[in-house]
């Protein structure tokens, strides 16, 4: 990927547009569960979400390989679809957006009142 890509996000765009037309070829109750995977995977992605691209892909094409063997979303799923999610995005000990900018403010905070008691 070439700079001029990854700075507009050419790349993120023709990835979501080709996730959205595998997407189309699902069955509905596969459809919704897509949603429910993106839903509950985006907090695992970084500012551009392009950690999520691989991850989103292997989940996707599980669902595709689900529904060709005539599976129902739910089979695949189970009920827990944040705790699969979870485990998509590395384990319950997986850092999200939030914990990266809590720690960042938390550093920042440590170093401005380092300074004030120089």
């Amino acid at each position: 990927m070439n700079f001029w890509e990854k700075a507009t996000g050419g790349d993120l765009t023709r990835d979501w547009k080709a996730f959205e037309v595998r997407v189309e070829a699902l069955p509905d109750n596969y459809r919704a569960a897509w949603g429910q995977i993106v839903a509950h995977l985006f907090p695992y992605g970084d500012f551009t979400g392009r950690n999520l691209t691989p991850i989103l892909d292997s989940a996707l094409g599980l669902l595709e390989v689900s529904a060709a063997d005539g599976q129902s979303a739910h089979e695949v799923l189970g009920d827990d679809v944040r705790g699969f999610c979870t485990a998509l995005a590395g384990g319950a000990g997986a850092r999200t957006y939030r914990d990266r900018w809590r720690e960042q403010l938390n550093r920042n905070v440590a170093r401005k009142l380092s300074r004030l008691g120089d």
